[in-house]
């Protein structure tokens, strides 16, 4: 470099004993940050993680919520699907994708699912699937994972936690595949995505809380090498 060029301006370089140039020291850190990072956050799954399908014959994808604050009701979606992809080595490294047909919603009252359908709630002709994505593993105790994601519904995308629980080890069913199960449970506030429809009561409170309450069941059937 021409011995003009201001000394703050010139590279920084060291050489190795055998004479190679050696990786500034400014750059070596950013790389061990980069590495360190990418280990915290679970970038790298390992060599023993595995993907897994939904299995909804076999699984249920549920809710409940508060009517006229004395009763539950509670409902479920018949069709969705999901993967999941499950590192043993570190389950941190897990991750969660999960689709649901919104007009799939069944309350046992047809009356209500189709007011569950309009434009006053789900509205199933335009937002026809609400999706979640995790963001974040960790766990909690021996037998718990709190899974961090993105819950879409409509146009709006909120953060979620579930609470899994019960993660059990392979079992092969008569058939020759390979299969897991779980649960999860998780509270949302429905008005935060734009479910606000309410009447008030004569005698105080309103007909629907506002709480739901997410009740999940899984059973994972392993996809093929």
């Amino acid at each position: 470099m021409n011995s003009s060029t201001p000394a703050a301006l010139q590279p920084s370089i060291t050489s190795t004993s055998r004479g190679a140039t050696a990786m500034p020291r400014s750059l070596r850190s950013l790389c061990a940050a980069a590495l360190a990072g990418a280990v915290l956050l679970g970038t790298a799954p390992s060599a023993l993680a595995s993907s897994w399908d939904l299995d909804a014959g076999h699984s249920r994808v549920g809710f409940a919520v508060k009517h006229m604050t004395i009763a539950l009701v509670h409902g479920s979606f018949a069709k969705y699907a999901g993967t999941v992809t499950l590192d043993d080595a570190d389950l941190t490294r897990s991750k969660v994708h999960l689709e649901i047909d919104t007009a799939s919603i069944t309350t046992a009252n047809d009356k209500r699912d189709d007011d569950l359908r309009s434009p006053l709630f789900f509205d199933v002709a335009k937002f026809p699937k609400m999706t979640f994505d995790s963001t974040r593993v960790q766990r909690r105790g021996a037998d718990t994972l709190i899974v961090t994601g993105n819950l879409t519904l409509k146009t709006i995308t909120r953060p979620v936690v579930l609470t899994v629980s019960g993660l059990t080890g392979e079992v092969k069913d008569p058939f020759g595949a390979t299969r897991r199960g779980a649960t999860a449970h998780a509270k949302i506030s429905r008005k935060e995505f734009g479910l606000t429809w309410n009447k008030t009561l004569e005698a105080g409170g309103v007909v629907l809380g506002d709480e739901i309450a997410i009740e999940i069941d899984v059973e994972l059937k392993k996809q093929a090498s």
